[in-house]
């Protein structure tokens, strides 16, 4: 057994699925999807690109492929349909204009500095230290999360707890990492907001905003071709409007030019394995994607 499917089996997901080639056969060589595990639930729809060798997924094609969400911030409304029956909650820009401004005009080293110094929200009281991101600065692929945790506060990296471990063993599994020399192997990791809230709780709306300029100064610094969104308030950064992750899921939405891809967040995943398959779903999806948008396989 090789260390991906070690990965795999370890993730307790079945059976294993393989992404179709540009020509319609399956992928050869190792497999390139966690096992999935078994749920009453059977998968969203996933758009046609996003094809994967499960027959219950392959016969549920949609008759027509859906044109993309285009999204540009601030957001009036979210472009598509949504579970939750509650007004959406948008997330426009904040009081202060020059500060995105001035932020907008930053290298790396002066973005991270100042993200670190960063005192325009309450989450600075109790912070230990602020978290700007990871990995390949120049990635085809960034990731972002929600804000940091516990461990991430202590070490000064998103995602290095449980739930970054299962993010790592996720995209192991389709030979990508956050390693920043890894080139196009290599991801790059931020979270909406970079410090962490007391007691891991959901960022607020403000604090969402106060972040705001950094993420889209990482944005513009690593310029992605391929954005995914990992949980809800993720995609409220993202996105613009706060969405349902089941109802956006299988969907491409846009930001700018960029495609988004949404999906749920890996501490979720820990407290909800019986979701892992679907996430693996979204993984397979933004995988095609990227590669029709970079042209590789």
């Amino acid at each position: 057994m090789n260390r991906r499917e070690s990965i795999l089996r370890e993730m307790r997901l079945a059976p294993i699925w393989r992404l179709r080639t540009s020509h319609g056969d399956a992928a050869s060589g190792e497999p390139d999807a966690l096992e999935r595990e078994n749920v009453d639930e059977p998968p969203v729809k996933i758009d046609a690109s996003a094809t994967l060798e499960d027959p219950r997924v392959r016969d549920r094609r949609p008759e027509q492929t859906s044109q993309p969400v285009r999204v540009s911030r601030p957001v009036p409304s979210a472009q598509h349909s949504t579970a939750e029956s509650a007004p959406a909650k948008h997330l426009e820009l904040g009081s202060d204009p020059a500060r995105g401004t001035a932020i907008a005009t930053l290298d790396w080293d002066e973005l991270e500095a100042d993200i670190r110094s960063c005192k325009a929200c309450v989450l600075c009281e109790k912070r230990r230290q602020a978290v700007p991101g990871v990995g390949n600065r120049g990635a085809q692929l960034m990731l972002v999360g929600e804000g940091p945790g516990a461990e991430e506060d202590q070490r000064g990296e998103p995602f290095v707890g449980q739930a970054g471990r299962l993010l790592d063993n996720m995209l192991s599994a389709i030979g990508l990492n956050r390693d920043p020399a890894a080139g196009a192997k290599g991801v790059y990791i931020a979270n909406a907001v970079k410090c962490r809230p007391p007691h891991n709780r959901t960022p607020e709306a403000s604090e969402l905003r106060s972040c705001l300029p950094y993420l889209d100064r990482q944005i513009e610094l690593v310029a992605p071709r391929l954005l995914i969104a990992l949980g809800r308030p993720a995609a409220q950064a993202l996105l613009g409007s706060e969405i349902s992750i089941g109802a956006a899921r299988g969907k491409r939405f846009e930001r700018g030019g960029i495609p988004v891809v949404v999906t749920y967040h890996p501490a979720y995943l820990l407290r909800n394995p019986q979701d892992k398959g679907k996430a693996w779903e979204d993984l397979c999806f933004a995988r095609r994607l990227l590669s029709e948008l970079t042209g590789t396989t």
